[in-house]
């Protein structure tokens, strides 16, 4: 599970470099540019969700310990 949230993790870190550079700065909010602000936001969440995750499980393997 640690690898897949890594390599995820990684793929939403590429695509937020790409999306960066397909970027128009002088008009950020129409077509091509929106659609990467959109594709940068949903990597993004990605990550967040992928963190969340890896710190659930880092969790629940201290409560069992505890049992």
């Amino acid at each position: 599970m640690k690898i897949a949230t890594i390599v995820i993790s990684v793929l939403a870190l590429a695509l937020i470099i790409f999306n960066a550079t397909q970027i128009n700065f002088d008009t950020p909010f129409e077509g091509e540019s929106m659609i990467a602000l959109i594709t940068i936001l949903a990597a993004l969440c990605a990550i967040v969700m992928m963190q969340i995750l890896r710190i659930s499980k880092r969790i629940e393997a201290k409560v069992k310990g505890r049992r």
